[in-house]
């Protein structure tokens, strides 16, 4: 799909569906649907968006994301096998009063903390292990794992992601601007992207560009190409010892060493040094 929104093609008497990545890559561009999404990367990692959270993801990560959140889940072009199975479902896959019985009411809390996106801190393996099975039930199976799924879901621990205020739904040209920032961004944010670039990419003016994004990002783009920055370094960090800090901080886009320590140490709490430690 070019523009979003898009829809999920599952039949009419699909309940739920479910639907597994394999490949080099995963859907990279910015998009939203009406189905809420459970999402577990068994392999692969990379940067996600979702609302105007920015972060970095890796094996055994899972994300719920609530229905018309706009999200990506990119992964890194240099990966080479990917592989995720998500679930997507709405509130009345199963009949429009189904979860509000008063046996869905530990579950009533996690449906609202979808609409800014969810990830899962907590039970992991069992989690992931409940999820694959899934995909492998028949419809009834597929039903009653589910609703495990949901249930455990419900009562682990997880972070809440975007702290957009307002639900954004994008459509038509909005759509088109806002997955082109965003696309521009990832796929070039270790060069310099200087304002009017990317004020031209959206069709607008400088001014009017920091104005439109502030407003439907809550944070201005330099903030948001930081987290890029930051997040790609956080993988970096982790995964090539070899790599110094020096070299992190200029394949992430930043071009002085004590920005890069000033700006990693804001937003994650350490240095990279100490960041690298812990892993």
């Amino acid at each position: 799909m070019k523009v979003l929104p898009f829809k999920i093609p599952k039949s009419d008497n699909t309940s739920l569906y479910i639907q597994e990545d394999r490949g080099t890559t995963f859907y990279g561009k910015l998009h939203q649907h009406e189905e809420i999404q459970i999402s577990l990367v068994i392999k692969g990692s990379g940067t996600f968006i979702i609302g105007d959270c920015v972060g970095e993801f890796s094996p055994n990560s899972i994300f719920v994301i609530g229905e018309n959140l706009p999200h990506v889940i990119k992964s890194d072009e240099l990966e080479g096998d990917v592989h995720m199975i998500t679930v997507f479902f709405t509130k009345r896959s199963f009949g429009t009063l189904f979860f509000d019985l008063p046996l869905f009411q530990n579950v009533q809390q996690f449906f609202n903390d979808t609409h800014l996106g969810i990830r899962v801190e907590s039970d992991i393996a069992v989690l992931a292990s409940k999820i694959i099975a899934v995909n492998v039930k028949d419809k009834l199976g597929q039903f009653v794992q589910f609703l495990e799924v949901l249930q455990l879901l419900a009562s682990s621990e997880y972070k809440t992601l975007s702290s957009l205020i307002n639900r954004k739904k994008y459509a038509g040209l909005e759509g088109k601007r806002m997955r082109d920032i965003f696309q521009h961004s990832m796929n070039n944010f270790h060069k310099t992207i200087e304002l009017k670039e990317i004020a031209d990419i959206a069709n607008m003016t400088p001014n009017a560009f920091c104005r439109y994004f502030k407003q439907r990002t809550n944070k201005t783009y330099v903030n948001f190409l930081i987290d890029i920055r930051i997040g790609n370094a956080c993988k970096l960090l982790r995964s090539d010892n070899e790599m110094s800090v020096t070299e992190i901080c200029y394949k992430s886009g930043f071009n002085n060493l004590a920005n890069f320590n000033r700006k990693f140490k804001a937003l994650k709490g350490v240095t990279p040094t100490e960041f690298r430690k812990r892993y």
